[in-house]
């Protein structure tokens, strides 16, 4: 091939590879860009003081994104059956630096925190600590004793406490009187079906979230399931001592004359016996399923 022939061919294939370094320079250049920005994401993400100082008079706006974010990351991880919660504490601590005022932060924030996996991240401990510096930040709102209270009586379990800080949250003239009452019925009794039927209630009446409501609702209904089982029982009993054995079902207990229809659960289901014959769920109610996740033996 003569030379003026070959220069086009050379001049293709000069541009070509020319073009493939620039790709490959371009790609390299556009990685480190991006690894660069998500560098300083992360850098701003968990530096709630400097996210502060950079946003001046507009932190309280910043904190509703903030906090938005906050509750968008946890209905996403919820939907999803994700147990895993790790930037949940990093978007709080960032939502109530910006705005220490922000109060459903701490109230909605500290639920999310407490509840246990999979509803929540599990750190009932991070969730108190979180309350009280809600409270320093805020110390004429009640309703943050209220939930300081809540979280030690259902996740610790530690009555003293819980029975204090619904002492302490009564003190506000603002505060409801059954705060008082409260308080003294857990120093009390310690956990009962009664208090716990009062707090869910409470939760229940007083929260406009969704799935804090269906949560207290599921509470509510597994309580009562708990109760009809304990009566069932003491009929079962009843019937031992007549018949020499423990009831097989519930319609044993119609036929010998001790209750008058078959029981139901607060989802319509009829009531079951195991092979001990000691009343239950019925495994086809959605009680059945939810009890293992959402309730602990009393």
């Amino acid at each position: 091939m003569s030379a003026p022939k070959m220069r086009p061919l050379l001049l293709g294939v000069v541009l070509v590879a020319g073009f493939a370094g620039v790709w490959r320079l371009q790609r390299g250049i556009d990685a480190q860009i991006v690894s660069l920005h998500q560098e300083q994401d992360e850098l701003v993400l968990r530096s709630g003081p400097v996210l502060k100082l950079m946003s001046l008079e507009y932190a309280p706006l910043l904190a509703d994104l903030y906090w938005t974010r906050t509750v968008q990351y946890y209905g996403s991880k919820n939907t999803r059956a994700e147990h895993q919660l790790d930037l949940l504490w990093p978007l709080l601590d960032i939502t109530t630096t910006l705005d220490p005022n922000l109060l459903p932060a701490y109230r909605f924030g500290s639920t999310f925190l407490a509840e246990p996996a999979p509803r929540g991240a599990g750190m009932p401990e991070q969730a108190i600590e979180f309350l009280n510096r809600g409270i320093r930040a805020n110390p004429d709102y009640w309703r943050l004793y209220q939930d300081l209270g809540f979280i030690y009586y259902f996740d610790m379990r530690d009555y003293g406490k819980a029975s204090s800080a619904f002492l302490e949250g009564s003190k506000n003239p603002k505060a409801l009187p059954w705060m008082k009452v409260l308080a003294a019925r857990v120093s009390e009794r310690g956990e009962s079906r009664e208090t716990s039927v009062f707090l869910w209630n409470e939760v229940y009446n007083s929260t406009s979230d969704a799935q804090l409501k269906k949560n207290a609702l599921t509470h509510l209904r597994l309580l009562r399931g708990q109760e009809d089982c304990e009566q069932l029982d003491a009929l079962a009993e009843e019937f031992g001592k007549r018949r020499g054995r423990r009831p097989d079902n519930v319609q044993d207990l119609v036929n010998a004359g001790l209750i008058p229809g078959a029981p139901v659960d607060p989802l319509g289901f009829v009531y079951v016996f195991d092979a001990d014959g000691f009343a239950q769920l019925n495994p086809a109610s959605p009680l059945a399923k939810d009890q293992p996740i959402y309730q602990r033996p009393m």
